[in-house]
């Protein structure tokens, strides 16, 4: 019941706060990165520079960032657990607010609807390449909308049900091992000459980690469809269609229930660091892509992230009683 508990208060201060900008230093993703860093360095050094030297060397990574990051932070709530009970749950609550990025990821992709509306073209480009990984410098206007309604949706999983879903099971030390595999993910799952060896591992821990979260996202982005009128029906036969669409099993769950609810196309080519990609569409273009989809993209997060906080606390609930 303490695990639920904690859940659910965690999620109430990320839709009130998001993440302060005071406490960003010690935000636990950004000492997980300097962690990431400063191990990807020595371990380097350790290893043969051969593709299996530094494959061995992401192993020794993933496994010493996600077994860490679940015992450090399992010991010091056992520790303070037994100091101050109330002590100790509200660090849990703190580290369960910190592990959700509901109101971050809206205010972050809002800003690039503002930006599209009111700042110009140029702003626009600026304002999405803090949320995106492609490159942003020759996006249209409709690739700029397009490029946030893709980060909204897919990040719905990785920011929001996925941590929301390894809190549930196995509390905040969980929820926290989750986020240091997706940031290793994001910081080494490039396939380019430096990460293509190294990165291997921490990519393919993360594609286990989010494989459950992903497909339980993307229903729930069709269920939240279904309740704010949008095309839910669309939403489902997309999913159906185009969910297997992406190279990671993963990121393609998600867009496409997004593509289907909306009406739009999502995915396509697109350029990173700057060599292009081809990328195959998700959804039918029944129409151009507008900055007001980044809104009703908010909106289906939004109860997508209520509706994931239910369902699964429920669940939560039903083990408790059990």
């Amino acid at each position: 019941m303490r695990i639920l508990l904690a859940a659910v208060c965690g999620f109430a201060l990320d839709l009130l706060l998001g993440d302060p900008a005071w406490l960003t230093p010690v935000h636990p993703v950004v000492l997980m990165g300097k962690a990431i860093t400063a191990l990807e360095k020595r371990l380097r050094a350790l290893f043969p520079k051969t593709p299996q030297g530094e494959e061995r060397a992401g192993l020794v990574l993933a496994l010493v960032m996600s077994v860490g990051t679940y015992t450090l932070c399992r010991l010091l709530l056992r520790a303070l657990d037994a100091l101050s009970p109330p002590l100790a749950f509200a660090l849990e609550v703190i580290w369960c607010w910190q592990a959700l990025a509901v109101k971050d990821l809206r205010v972050e992709a809002m800003r690039v609807r503002h930006a599209l509306e009111n700042e110009g073209l140029e702003a626009a480009r600026r304002t999405v390449s803090r949320i995106v990984g492609r490159d942003t410098e020759a996006l249209s206007a409709e690739g700029v909308a397009r490029a946030a309604v893709e980060t909204v949706a897919e990040n719905f999983s990785d920011g929001v049900i996925a941590p929301l879903f390894w809190m549930l099971l196995g509390g905040a030390p969980l929820a926290l091992c989750y986020k240091a595999v997706n940031t290793m993910d994001s910081m080494l799952g490039y396939k380019n000459a430096r990460y293509l060896h190294f990165g291997r591992v921490p990519a393919k821990l993360d594609d286990a980690a989010n494989f459950l979260p992903a497909r339980l996202a993307a229903l729930l982005l069709i269920a939240a469809a279904w309740l704010l009128g949008e095309d839910a029906a669309s939403a489902l036969r997309i999913w159906r269609r185009d969910r297997r669409k992406h190279a990671s099993p993963n990121s393609a769950q998600c867009e496409a229930a997004m593509a289907g609810a909306l009406g739009l196309r999502l995915g396509g080519p697109a350029s990173y660091f700057g060599l292009r990609h081809e990328k195959p569409w998700i959804g039918d273009q029944r129409r151009a892509i507008v900055p007001d989809d980044i809104r009703r993209a908010c909106r289906l997060e939004y109860a997508g992230a209520l509706l994931g906080l239910i369902v699964l606390g429920a669940l939560r609930l039903m083990i408790c009683r059990g």
